[in-house]
């Protein structure tokens, strides 16, 4: 009848007692830091109400293997495995059993272990970038943190199935391989942090389109190329990229040596030829005709013909002269 254990912040060594599988009504399994010894508690998987299950600051080791079976944590809605030793690829057939992440949009908010009135749920994650002690677990809230530990190898895109994910947390590992796209269907990501991997590629332009995402860390891996801009993307700081020296774009220093003209210069040109007037054709016109005319002028004055218009031009210089020397 035990629907949960809450064993942190102990001194427990050894292996996880596999007799927990036997709890069928576990709902909140917390163990976190502690010494405790093992590789991971795939017998859990099979729990039916497990929703979450908090292994952070232990010694726990080895690989993560994908499930055979297709329910395997299916309930599951917190997963922290951070601050341990596991390593070897991502599951990715194990993301995909975590149906729980994926669908909390129809589920009724409320607080976990409400129906009792001495106890709620609390527990210890990491978040935006700090350990926040939730004094209440939501029973809307989503999170996975599986960093600082030995992960290697690409992100799978089926973690772009979860699209109830509030926290996602690689960071601190070896990860290599370019950003998933399919993130985009991460509608409801509040926090991202890849940090310190190495990671390459450009990162999504789609990404910009997560509209509750307030914090995001991808400093320390070996991203290039533009910055995506708009919306979130326009609230993150230098801090977000640093260590990426590829990458250009608002907001790092580093510009990406695109020589666009402003805007304003397309407008002014569009409205001069709306008047069918092009300026630089008159300025050359104007240039010739002054030359042509100053040619003439000489020729007609030398030969004297026509004679009406060189004696209108002597004329007109003869009055000249004259005004000239009687103000003298």
């Amino acid at each position: 009848m035990l629907s949960t254990l809450n064993l942190n912040d102990n001194d427990f060594d050894g292996p996880l007692p596999t007799s927990l599988a036997n709890c069928l009504l576990l709902e909140v399994l917390i163990l976190g830091n502690n010494k405790i010894n093992d590789t991971f508690p795939y017998s859990l998987g099979n729990l039916p109400s497990l929703q979450v299950l908090v292994l952070r600051s232990n010694n726990f080791h080895g690989q993560v293997i994908n499930p055979d079976n297709q329910s395997y944590f299916s309930s599951l809605r917190i997963l922290d495995l951070s601050h341990n030793n596991f390593s070897g690829y991502l599951p990715t057939t194990f993301f995909k059993s975590l149906e729980g992440m994926m669908g909390l949009a129809d589920v009724d908010m409320a607080y976990m272990g409400d129906r009792f009135q001495y106890y709620t749920d609390s527990m210890v994650l990491t978040m935006k970038g700090e350990d926040i002690v939730l004094e209440r677990i939501l029973t809307i809230f989503a999170a996975i943190d599986m960093s600082s530990n030995k992960f290697e190898g690409t992100i799978p895109e089926t973690v772009g199935n979860l699209i109830s994910l509030q926290v996602l947390n690689f960071s601190h590992n070896h990860l290599t391989g370019h950003i998933p796209s399919s993130w985009e269907n991460l509608v409801a990501l509040e926090s991202l942090d890849l940090s310190c991997n190495k990671l390459v590629g450009e990162i999504p332009s789609e990404l910009a389109g997560l509209n509750f995402l307030e914090v995001l860390n991808l400093s320390e891996n070996q991203l290039v190329g533009l910055i995506p801009q708009g919306k979130q993307f326009n609230t993150f700081l230098n801090d977000s990229y640093a260590g990426n020296i590829g990458l250009c774009g608002f907001p790092v220093s580093k510009s990406c040596g695109r020589s666009e003209p402003p805007p304003e210069i397309f407008e002014e040109e569009e409205v001069d030829s709306a008047f069918g007037l092009d300026w630089k054709f008159v300025m050359m016109g104007y240039g010739c005709g002054m030359v042509f005319g100053f040619s003439a002028g000489y020729i007609m004055m030398t030969i004297g013909k026509p004679k009406w218009l060189v004696g209108m031009i002597q004329r007109a210089g003869n009055r000249v002269l004259r005004r000239f020397k009687k103000y003298r």
